[in-house]
């Protein structure tokens, strides 16, 4: 059906409402790159399986990311008139189980994550109600879907409707509130005006840069030429980062109708999405997704019945970190080697084709349906004054709870690493905090309580990147790390600038040398000299940042970079070369586990007599370490 009138979408609108709330027992399954990878495909399966062999009447649906990754699978219960049950780390085998209690009529509060009992949809800002006062009964004791510390704090906007509607049906996305923010951009205001609101939003690309949204509309619209594009960049290639996978997975309309809205008031016809092929199940949706659009009139020709056109194409790069750079990502699309060009040449005057071209990221666009549905003073009171409405992190790395995480600007570091994602493992010593990918920088435990915004993060040397965050321990070896994105970095250089090419290549041998030992006097200068030249002279942003985390490690950890040049010595005992494993008499019970899991043969010994370690045949693997009982093999 073609959608024309307000009218047309009310009645998908309805539609949608009878699948997310269908008057019968619903089960979702989350079912987006994290949630397969740790099982959720056969959960399903499971699921269909008992509940046609109970013969019980349940829709079944797949839905994207909560966002809380580290609990998958997640599947939850919607039963009518009672609160929405979401339960944590189900498998195949208990599903079984949670069949046979959900035919009694109970739950499995064993199992539950948290209770929702409403739902704010953030388009329209409608909140659905969906349990009355007898379904509350019993479930007292469970907490509530915002009082669960990963969610507390979080404001979710971009990741709306992830984890909440089948990204597959676009009813289900109108139902909360969708392509109603299209509708009045088309009909109700005109190119100059949508600008405007974005303009006064303070909205800023959440790829990296932080430019001003509307202010690159603007300049886009303004250029000369009769054609013009609009760009997704949906090439996420930071180790780590996973937020534009989840939205295309889980919400792709938004993206899409955030296209059009964008095409609407730059005045381009012709969009395209740039997305990388390691992202397989992301561009299986959005192409459903699209063709859906196409055959609603969402997309295509006289969209919405107001005679504007707009196209939108996919193109799978090839998964090279540098076409994330706006122009070697135009470069690719047009089959080019994707080598970046000189900045004075701006994307918005010539761009794809040497034509006029607007690129944002996924979150971006994602934004800006919600924009136009509540308001630009909305929007721009969420955050800071420089850096307004929220921004979605992946946060990894040593911490207990990794997902992602939808916070207003300005929250602190310690904030998402301690309150919503629950802190360090092991209850060891947080020592620091990459943001920004791997041209980002690393801030030390002395700066926790940092605000997180574009201005705070540079400041501190570091940058807001696209949002990947990796947590570090008191474990991790900055020297290490520092080289661990420095030979990234080498190998996703294009190679086309001298100072990038050659400047990564010296640092990383530089680096590699001092965790092997081979560091000298003066190497910390020489590293400092060669940021100061990629800064200076590469041709775009993989050159000009690469330094940072070098820079950075060395601004706080210089101390390190001493140690292991002076004393060769790892403090951390992460660098190979720089330690040595050795068992403590005192401490060895001669048990001999060691014995039989060294792949050198470089323990021996008789049982329960102390073992002895031979360092010349000794690997340094840590196998003996992982399965010795008593502690006694040390590393100095």
């Amino acid at each position: 059906m073609k959608i024309k009138t307000p009218e047309d979408l009310y009645m998908i609108k309805n539609e949608g409402l009878k699948a997310l709330y269908p008057g019968k027992t619903k089960i979702t399954v989350g079912t987006s790159t994290c949630g397969l990878a740790t099982g959720a495909g056969k959960v399903l399966e499971s699921l269909v399986d008992e509940v046609q062999k109970n013969d019980m009447d349940i829709l079944i649906e797949r839905v994207g990311c909560l966002g809380f990754c580290q609990k998958e699978p997640i599947v939850t219960v919607l039963e009518p008139g009672k609160p929405k049950i979401i339960y944590e780390q189900i498998t195949p085998e208990k599903v079984v189980e949670l069949i046979a209690v959900l035919k009694r009529g109970e739950i499995k509060k064993d199992w539950v994550l948290c209770k929702m009992e409403e739902e704010e949809c953030l388009v329209d800002g409608v909140t659905k109600k969906f349990c009355n006062e007898e379904g509350l009964k019993g479930v007292e004791d469970i907490c509530l879907y915002q009082e669960v510390d990963f969610y507390r704090k979080q404001l979710k906007i971009a990741l709306n409707n992830c984890g909440f509607i089948d990204p597959e049906r676009i009813e289900e996305y109108i139902a909360r509130g969708g392509y109603f923010p299209l509708y009045k951009v088309l009909h109700e205001m005109s190119p100059q005006e949508v600008i405007e609101e974005v303009k006064q939003s303070g909205l800023r690309g959440r790829g990296g840069a932080g430019f001003p949204t509307g202010v690159k509309w603007e300049s886009c619209r303004n250029a000369k030429g009769d054609i013009k594009y609009v760009i997704c960049n949906a090439d996420e290639g930071d180790p780590g980062a996973y937020m534009d996978r989840s939205i295309l997975e889980g919400d792709p309309y938004s993206v899409l109708e955030g296209m059009v809205i964008g095409a609407y008031a730059i005045g381009a016809h012709e969009g395209y999405i740039y997305l990388r092929n390691e992202y397989p199940l992301a561009i299986r949706t959005i192409k459903k997704s699209i063709e859906k659009a196409e055959g609603c009139g969402l997309l295509g020709e006289n969209i919405l019945n107001s005679n504007f056109d707009f196209t939108v194409k996919i193109n799978r790069g090839g998964g090279a970190f540098v076409c994330g750079e706006s122009s070697a990502l135009m470069a690719s699309l047009e089959g080019k080697v994707g080598e970046p060009r000189a900045k004075y040449i701006r994307s918005v005057e010539k761009g794809l084709w040497d034509r006029p071209s607007n690129i944002n990221n996924v979150e971006t666009w994602a934004n800006v349906p919600v924009i136009i549905a509540r308001g630009a003073e909305w929007f721009a009171k969420i955050g800071t004054k420089s850096s307004r409405g929220t921004k979605v992190f992946s946060v990894v790395g040593k911490v207990n709870n990794t997902g992602l995480v939808e916070v207003p600007m300005g929250i602190s570091l310690k904030e998402i690493i301690y309150d919503i994602c629950g802190g360090v493992q092991g209850n060891k010593k947080f020592k620091a905090v990459q943001t920004g990918g791997p041209s980002g920088g690393c801030i030390p435990e002395s700066l926790i309580h940092l605000p997180v915004d574009y201005e705070e993060l540079a400041r501190v040397g570091s940058m807001m990147g696209s949002g990947g965050m990796i947590v570090m321990d008191e474990d991790t070896c900055m020297v290490d790390i520092a080289n661990y994105f420095l030979t990234f970095l080498e190998e996703e250089s294009c190679g086309k600038c001298v100072p990038c090419r050659e400047g990564i290549k010296r640092a990383r041998q530089v680096l590699q040398g001092i965790t092997e030992g081979r560091g000298e006097e003066g190497d910390i200068e020489l590293l400092q000299d060669l940021g100061a030249i990629l800064r200076d002279g590469s041709l775009c942003g993989l050159g000009t940042s690469a330094a940072n985390p070098v820079l950075s490690t060395l601004r706080y950890f210089r101390e390190e970079y001493e140690t292991h040049i002076r004393n060769k010595k790892c403090p951390a005992g992460v660098c190979r070369e720089l330690f040595q494993y050795f068992i403590d008499p005192e401490k060895c019970e001669g048990c001999h586990r060691c014995v039989g899991v060294c792949p050198q043969q470089a323990v021996s010994g008789e049982k329960r007599q102390p073992h002895s370690m031979d360092q010349s045949k000794c690997i340094k693997c840590g196998a003996c370490v992982e399965v010795c009982k008593f502690g006694a093999i040390v590393k100095q």
